[in-house]
């Protein structure tokens, strides 16, 4: 195999390795939009649920629990690190929407990411590109001087 060609497949394979890494970063970000639109539901629920209605609660693996509110008054949050506290309405309204402002920030941290790998995939894909049309015009250079010798 040819130095070009040696080239050419390394191009390749970085090119591959930019696309997975591009694809993790896209999930990454539709996990954060993901829990975001769960927070939302959560807002809205704490903003329309009264005491004494009966909701689902999730117990896991897909089974759920009829329950009655209690106190909607009183809602437990997670502040992160496996912590929860119990807030009134407003002020766990406010904590939802300061994770959703962090996941705000994360989101676009991460399209950052992948807006600059994208530019450094086109980059390569440029590169590459060019190598090849160098390649075909050497081999015609070559056909066309061993026709001559002929």
């Amino acid at each position: 195999m040819g130095g070009g060609q040696q080239q050419l497949q390394q191009l390749s394979q970085e090119l591959q390795a930019l696309d997975e890494e591009i694809e993790a970063l896209e999930a990454e970000i539709e996990e954060y939009e993901s829990e975001k639109a769960d927070i939302d539901d959560a807002v809205e629920a704490i903003e329309t649920l009264d005491t004494g209605e009966t909701v689902q609660v999730p117990l896991g693996g897909g089974a759920y629990l009829r329950a009655e509110v209690q106190d909607i008054d009183e809602v437990i949050v997670s502040l992160g690190g496996n912590y929860s506290a119990e807030q009134g309405q407003d002020d766990a309204i406010d904590v939802l929407r300061r994770k959703q402002e962090a996941l705000d920030d994360r989101i676009e941290e991460t399209q950052a990411e992948v807006d600059e790998l994208e530019s450094e995939s086109q980059e390569l894909e440029q590169q590459a590109q060019q190598m090849q049309q160098q390649m075909q015009q050497q081999q015609m250079q070559q056909m066309q001087a061993q026709a001559d010798d002929e």
